[in-house]
């Protein structure tokens, strides 16, 4: 009976520990794999930095700010107001007022250098002194002005001298050295005595007696460099088949815009170069 009971209870643990036998033989062989602890514990390690390094906070070289392409701003070109009588025979007068004394009339086309306004009057320069002209008889234009100082003053005197007749061999202002001639008048010139007093007026340049004197000095431009102030040297029907410096019988005083200041046959006055005067074109100098 003994020997029964003890087959009975093998029997009995055998039967306990069958189930648990097999489901390790049918499992994963580390059940601690998947265990939600485990699960919990993986989960904060991926999670978790794993070095030193990685547990710093990330840090970048900043990027410097791209320089943008700045465009420099041009300096601002100053300008100089002429007028261009558009009406015929237009008076000119010494005041701003038809009541005022008429110093003289000017054709249509006619340019002066606009110096200031009063009223409806335009005020300009006319052999040597200020006079008056009715806006409603003139249109404004401008010319790019020199930085130079001296250059505007030089053209400043010739301004004063528009209307001023012309009168050929006209006595020079000084023998080309600065020294003063007896004789002189300011209200008539040739063309080389007219640069030759606006330049020592102006700027105390002391240029030659005569056109053929002057050409020689200062320093020669290019006629594509030409610039305010410059001094174009042409010939004229009478030298233009003459050889060399012999040549050379005209100067006018370059403005911009291929206009001009000069006298040449009738008074001082600014105009553009015509076709037919720049096919007497010789060559151009520079004093300023």
């Amino acid at each position: 009976m003994k020997k029964i009971k003890c087959f009975l209870a093998l029997v009995l643990a055998l039967c306990f520990l069958l189930p648990t036998a097999l489901f390790l033989a049918c499992g994963d062989e580390n059940p601690q794999l998947n265990s939600p602890a485990l699960e919990e514990s993986v989960s904060a390690e991926t999670e978790s930095p794993s070095s030193p390094e990685s547990s710093a906070p990330t840090t970048s070289t900043p990027t410097p700010p791209k320089e943008e392409d700045v465009t420099p701003t041009p300096p601002k070109t100053e300008t100089v107001k002429y007028i261009r009588l558009t009406g015929n025979n237009v008076n000119v007068r010494k005041g701003a007022g038809t009541d005022s004394t008429k110093l003289g009339n000017a054709e249509k086309g006619t340019v002066y250098a606009l110096i200031g306004q009063t009223g409806n009057w335009y005020k300009t320069y006319y052999k040597n002194q200020t006079a008056y002209i009715y806006a409603e008889y003139a249109s404004v234009f401008t010319l790019e002005k020199s930085a130079d100082e001296d250059v505007e003053s030089v053209i400043e005197e010739g301004y004063k001298l528009l209307g001023v007749p012309y009168v050929y061999g006209a006595v020079r202002f000084h023998d080309g050295k600065g020294n003063l001639l007896g004789g002189f008048s300011a209200q008539k010139f040739d063309c080389s005595s007219l640069v030759q007093y606006v330049f020592y007026k102006g700027a105390g340049v002391k240029l030659g007696m005569h056109t053929r004197a002057q050409v020689v000095q200062g320093k020669p431009v290019k006629r594509a460099d030409l610039r305010r102030g410059d001094c174009i040297y042409f010939t004229n029907e009478d030298r233009q088949y003459n050889t060399g410096i012999e040549r050379v019988g005209h100067v006018a005083v370059y403005l911009g815009n291929d206009y001009i200041l000069h006298t040449a046959s009738d008074y001082a006055r600014i105009e553009k170069l015509s076709a037919k005067r720049w096919s007497y074109y010789i060559e151009a100098r520079r004093f300023l």
